[in-house]
């Protein structure tokens, strides 16, 4: 049994305790830490052990894991004295605020006796595991444009995100995800970065953001969150040379359209009138040219249907494997340094008006 505490008793703390408790075998989280008084109360409402300071924490040594959910500006602190303790370390995305930072916590991994580890949760989020299962099959053929968005209508950000301080903004809170997201559907480099980031309501950060990511292979692919968008346009929309797939929400609604046959339409040399107006180009094309199929069943690891604690039946039961060197970690460092380089070029490419050349 291994025991694990937690840094940040707040929204994502919390979530990480109650996954683990209610979900993996072989991990205990038995203390927190926490500067806010109303956090630490909470806490003893489950009988954890209250660290006064975070050394007392690091200096544990029944504490064989340390998972930090704390706002992003504090991190990079925590992590470096969790490793120089030798402690394993899970910490809440964006693991720090530029690459530079993240390097220096590489070399400290490095030094230590112990693993760390990113918590990229959305990675098993079943809308993704769905597109990535239709190109992994080729169901729509080559891909060439893929839109990913995240839009919501709160129109405020909550709490620390609203202030640029602390590290808050979209492009570091859903960006981080959506941009790993689509670095796991191509592996390849991305060779440019186009991104407007809006400050619609909020004063300090960015709350709506548009990222043009375009790979070696050809493939493009729109990254988009919005906090103020009112009419939801679909979670994935997908385009490959054989065939559209779409995945409108969260549920997993959607479909795939099929070419059925590349010679099956031929148009006859008389105008085509339409709705746009004469055209041949644009005109709707006869259903028997297309096959309509639904989405592919997504089961989580245990073939089940997704639950909200499947992430991290994935994420720690990898981890808790990797702790006693019987697998390599699920998400390394190196996949969070080239998202965090890309989300650099984002905020670049925003502040300068340009797209901007990478091999990344």
């Amino acid at each position: 049994m291994y025991n694990a505490a937690i840094i940040g008793f707040g929204g994502m703390g919390k979530w990480h305790y109650n996954a683990i408790t209610k979900q993996i075998d072989g991990l205990k989280v038995t203390g927190i830490y926490d500067i806010r008084e109303e956090a630490r109360k909470e806490a003893l409402k489950y009988a954890l052990h209250i660290y006064k300071e975070p050394q007392e924490l690091f200096s544990d040594r029944t504490i064989d894991l340390v998972i930090i959910a704390t706002p992003n500006d504090s991190h990079k602190d925590y992590i470096l004295q969790a490793l120089e303790a030798g402690k394993h370390v899970v910490c809440e995305k964006p693991v720090v605020l530029n690459a530079s930072d993240l390097v220096e916590i590489m070399e400290a991994e490095k030094r230590s006796q112990g693993l760390f580890t990113i918590h990229q949760n959305r990675r098993w989020d079943k809308d993704f595991q769905t597109v990535k299962t239709i190109l992994e099959t080729g169901t729509i053929g080559q891909p060439y444009f893929i839109e990913s968005r995240v839009n919501g209508s709160s129109v405020f950000l909550h709490g620390w995100r609203d202030y640029k301080i602390n590290g808050g903004g979209m492009l570091y809170d859903w960006g981080v995800h959506l941009i790993d997201q689509a670095l796991l559907l191509n592996s390849g480099k991305v060779t440019s970065v186009t991104a407007h980031l809006f400050n619609v309501h909020a004063q300090e950060v960015d709350d709506n953001v548009k990222v043009l990511l375009s790979f070696e292979d050809g493939l493009s692919m729109l990254v988009e969150i919005a906090t103020n968008c009112f009419i939801p346009l679909p979670r994935w929309h997908v385009s490959g040379a054989d065939g559209t797939a779409i995945v409108e929400n969260w549920e997993c609604e959607g479909k795939i359209v099929q070419l059925a046959d590349r010679k099956a339409l031929k148009w006859d040399n008389d105008i085509v009138y339409t709705a746009a107006g004469p055209t041949r180009t644009m005109a709707p094309r006869p259903v028997n040219t297309t096959v309509q199929k639904p989405l592919p069943e997504i089961k989580d690891a245990h073939g089940n249907e997704y639950h909200q604690f499947s992430s991290a039946d994935i994420f720690y039961h990898n981890l808790l494997k990797a702790m006693d060197g019987r697998a390599e970690l699920l998400v390394t460092s190196q996949e969070a340094l080239r998202v965090m380089k890309i989300i650099e070029l984002a905020f670049q490419s925003s502040a300068e008006k340009r797209g901007l050349v990478c091999s990344i």
